[in-house]
């Protein structure tokens, strides 16, 4: 009679009748049930032990009792027990407006919870972002100094020599170290991002020779590139790192060789995929996907898998930034990446990425430079004192006059009494007395064609500074990331005095 109300009600039923506490056990384990209604005297079995099997497994499912002798003061009790309604045997014209109002009322609970775990998720994640930023913004202050002595260092030994190798070593070393601040950096939306229009499938294809060789032949890979795929405005060497994560992920998952599929596609984000996935947005997107036939994961892995150091390999195999990596560079690009997952069936990562309009930009990837030397004079101004230290060797080395200044207020000072010798100012953009970017504006207040370079370790502040910087000042500024190298610090210096002499 319960199922031909439900189906005369217009649900499509697929039920399992139970009458004893193992088959009730069983059932609960095997299926999650969109309801449950229960008898509520049953021989050697009552409805308030279901109700407590349920609520043991299964907390929001509607439970409802229908029953032919359940008194109210019992109702109450169940009710206050976990049951969400009773219902009589002999009046079942209220079960289906019972039930209909139990599932809309569980759905939005699933909902609520859904959007609470998602609220806790971010603030997670900005916790931890603001934490690894700072961490990455004080080490790359040391790097700078322990790289900049040892590329000087390197310069002035014998090539070949032990101690040429030792410095070479140690820069090495040094670099890694630098690797891992920039993925601190990466998940925490701190990098400097050097948009492009660019072609998902042209990255693809480019990286392919190369992911062929580290992925392995034991692994089949397969490329289904969309043709006519949009354009999305993104900085290239960011996606590369997000497409090398993903397939290396992918792989590591496949220990016994697998399948490795990625796939482009053009799509377009409505409002009832916004409804169901948290980060989403309505808009156009393009679709990058990697998919792998490995080993999988459960649902409290994929919970943790963005977080940074959290890894499921075994010690020594990879830092756990990877995936956290992926995660930042995506949400600094304002598209969102979901994780599909069961274990034993494999993962799938789809990246969602906003769709632009007209060509891509031509490619372009950095040409190896050399150091530039000159002879101009340069206010360097940094509070971090091995750094600053080292700045002023590698400008030395370099053939430029060096004015030197710990903080802001001393640069300021500094500058009233050479204005007329500076030729470029290079600061930091955090420093005590007096911020960079004050200082700077007091600087250009003395003389307003002042050339200047920012260094940074990209703080959550930095952002905030260069936007307040570009509404004060009609200029070009050059923003250096630290750690810096003594290529790309003269490179950087030539073009800012060279661009000068031009105008």
């Amino acid at each position: 009679m319960i199922l031909h109300e439900l189906r005369r009600g217009g649900y499509e039923v697929q039920s399992q009748r139970v009458d004893n506490p193992s088959d009730l056990r069983s059932a609960s384990v095997c299926k999650d049930w969109d309801l449950v209604i229960s008898d509520f005297s049953m021989p050697h079995f009552s409805g308030n032990e279901a109700l407590k099997m349920i609520r043991e497994r299964h907390r929001d499912v509607p439970f409802i009792f229908v029953s032919g002798s359940m008194g109210e003061d019992t109702a109450v009790a169940a009710m206050k027990n976990g049951a969400q309604d009773y219902l009589m045997k002999n009046n079942l014209t209220r079960l289906v407006p019972a039930v209909q109002r139990e599932i809309r009322d569980a759905d939005e609970r699933r909902e609520r919870k859904r959007l609470e775990l998602h609220v806790h998720q971010l603030q997670k994640f900005e916790a931890i972002g603001k934490l690894a930023g700072g961490i990455a913004h004080d080490f790359n202050n040391v790097l700078g100094a322990i790289l900049g002595w040892a590329e000087m260092g390197q310069e002035n030994c014998d090539p070949g020599s032990p101690s040429w190798e030792r410095f070479r070593k140690i820069g090495e070393q040094g670099n890694r170290a630098a690797k891992l601040t920039s993925q601190l950096l990466a998940f925490a939306r701190r990098q400097i991002l050097q948009p492009r229009k660019v072609n998902i499938n042209v990255l693809v294809r480019e990286q392919m020779s190369f992911l062929e060789k580290v992925i392995g032949a034991d692994v089949e890979i397969s490329v289904l590139a969309a043709p006519g795929l949009r354009v999305t405005l993104a900085d290239p060497v960011q996606l590369d790192q997000v497409l090398m994560n993903l397939c290396l992920n992918a792989r590591d998952a496949m220990p016994s060789g697998g399948k490795l599929i990625i796939e482009t596609r053009n799509v377009e984000i409505g409002e009832e995929y916004c409804a169901t996935h948290a980060y989403a947005r309505r808009g156009s997107y393009v679709l990058l996907s990697v998919s792998d036939t490995g080993m999988g994961m459960d649902a409290a892995t994929v919970e943790r898998i963005f977080e940074p150091f959290f890894t499921t390999k075994e010690l020594g195999r990879g830092t756990g930034m990877g995936l956290a990596t992926v995660y930042g560079i995506i949400k600094q690009h304002e598209g969102f990446i979901y994780v599909y997952s069961e274990p034993g069936t494999g993962t799938s990562f789809r990246v969602y990425l906003r769709a632009d309009v007209g060509a891509p930009d031509p490619g372009h990837r950095p040409a190896t430079i050399t150091p530039i030397r000159g002879s101009e004079t340069i206010l360097f101004a940094e509070d971090h004192d091995g750094l600053r230290e080292s700045g002023r060797e590698m400008l030395d080395s370099l053939g430029y006059r060096v004015l030197l200044a710990s903080n802001g207020a001393e640069a300021v000072e500094i500058f009233k009494n050479n204005s007329n010798t500076i030729d470029l100012v290079i600061m930091d953009l955090v420093m005590p007395a007096l911020n960079g970017q004050d200082a700077f504006l007091q600087i250009a207040e003395i003389r307003p064609t002042a050339e200047v370079i920012f260094t940074t370790g990209y703080t959550s502040e930095s952002a905030a500074v260069m936007s307040k910087l570009q509404d004060k000042m009609q200029r070009g500024m050059e923003i250096l990331q630290k750690p810096y190298s003594l290529a790309s610090l003269s490179q950087m210096i030539r073009n800012s005095l060279d661009r000068k002499c031009s105008v």
